[in-house]
């Protein structure tokens, strides 16, 4: 047992040495960069007293999303030289993102929340004008949607438009909630149950709306959900998409993102009039579409893979973590790093590792079971999932920098030797 430890260590440390000398070099080249240039770290955030980080807790809003495409910053830096009509801009839009994902129609939104809001006053309104200038008031209109899957943080972007929720967790639940009153259905349910939805939805022609806002990579759902039969379905722009962060995508039925458009801005009286949208947001988005049907996702993958393993490989040489890589199948499709320790025998918790590699020089960010950003009643009064996320620590990939992927390394590596250490002493 104890040949097969020290073979498993040595190779463990086999792999890792080349990384600790390419560490070493990045170091000290960036010291001698600094010390010949005489330039500091500051930049236009720390300026101002804000501090950046290094991002290896992936696309949450909260932490400004992702990093645009080149493709999407030159796009609106091109767009920001002109003036254009926003309804005529919105219209030609839709009329490419509806080639490009074999939809009827697109409109670029406010984030994937804004695509629910204005997604829910066409259901609601319609194209009516009065019914427009009416919305967030119901009365006498079709004002229930139904969530099927239970509550969601975001269904505040279908109640500010005026709908009454009504909450349904199976087919048959769903079934038996649909009447006179149902205006659309709302899911971030995928696979099976999701066909499912679509079919009771086109048989009770009750309008559905699937929010998969982490749902790119891959691209291939843009035309997925058409061919499924989707009334409507939405995207964040500034996640996997890497397109501008305040963007989103709402697609589907033409007659429906024709009401959707008529129920937001610029139009004045719209309920959604608050969400505005600029030309660049609006091409920004566009040309993250069209970058992505043009980017090799499998290359991407083995990129991102390669990140994480580095990673793997430098914190696995501490006596007793262990590493697994995984990539989640219901959104935030990247290679997924999560690391391991015996936190009662160390006396460390994640949640302490977290800290500290949030207090450190330079910030990292992880990610951990906390969502800063969720507002309190919503996990303690309504949401649905009766069962608390493990906190497990997990590093993501997509949202590192070229290099970074060793900072973490060897960041991560010294606060796990160090409380190891400690709890040996």
């Amino acid at each position: 047992m104890v040949e097969f430890v020290n073979r498993r260590t040595v190779m463990k440390w086999a792999a890792a040495l080349p990384l600790f000398g390419t560490m070493a070099a990045e170091a000290a080249w960036q010291n001698a960069r600094g010390a010949v240039t005489g330039k500091s770290s500051a930049n236009i955030y720390t300026r101002i007293g804000v501090r950046p980080f290094i991002n290896a807790r992936g696309t949450w809003t909260y932490l400004s999303g992702s990093l645009e495409l080149p493709e999407v910053r030159e796009a609106k830096q091109e767009a920001a030289r002109h003036f254009v009509d926003i309804f005529e801009l919105q219209r030609a839009a839709g009329k490419r993102l509806a080639e490009l994902s074999g939809a009827e129609s697109g409109m670029v939104t406010s984030g994937a929340a804004g695509a629910i809001a204005s997604g829910t006053a066409a259901c609601i309104a319609g194209t009516d004008p009065a019914k427009i200038w009416q919305l967030p008031d119901t009365t006498g209109l079709k004002n229930e949607v139904i969530m099927f899957g239970g509550r969601s943080a975001f269904d505040s972007a279908a109640r500010l438009a005026g709908a009454k929720l009504v909450v349904t967790h199976t087919p048959e639940e769903l079934q038996a909630a649909i009447n006179a009153n149902t205006a659309m259905i709302y899911t971030t349910i995928l696979g099976d149950r999701l066909q499912q939805a679509i079919t009771i939805a086109k048989n009770a022609k009750v309008p559905l709306l699937l929010d998969d806002a982490a749902g790119i990579p891959p691209i291939d759902n843009l035309r997925l959900y058409p061919k499924m039969g989707l009334d409507l379905f939405c995207f964040s722009g500034g996640k996997g998409l890497s397109g501008p962060q305040c963007s989103g995508l709402l697609l589907g039925r033409k007659d429906l993102i024709d009401a959707a458009l008529l129920n937001t801005s610029p139009w004045e009286g719209a309920v959604c009039r608050a969400m505005k949208v600029g030309k660049e947001e609006v091409m920004g988005c566009l040309a993250a579409v069209e970058a992505w049907t043009k980017l090799d996702l499998d290359a991407l993958n083995r990129e991102w893979n390669a990140k994480v393993k580095k990673i793997a490989a430098i914190v696995e040489t501490v006596p007793g973590v262990t590493t697994t890589i995984t990539i989640p199948k219901n959104g935030n499709r990247y290679p997924t790093l999560t690391v391991i320790w015996d936190e009662q025998k160390w006396n460390f918790s994640v949640s302490d590792c977290d800290r500290q590699l949030r207090e450190g020089e330079p910030r990292i960010e992880v990610l951990t079971a906390s969502n800063p950003s969720l507002v309190s009643a919503v996990s303690e009064h309504h949401h649905d999932s009766k069962t608390p996320r493990e906190n497990k620590l997990q590093i993501i990939s997509l949202t590192m920098q070229p290099g970074e992927e060793l900072i973490v390394g060897r960041r991560l590596r010294e606060i796990l030797n160090t409380a190891r250490k400690q709890a040996k002493a």
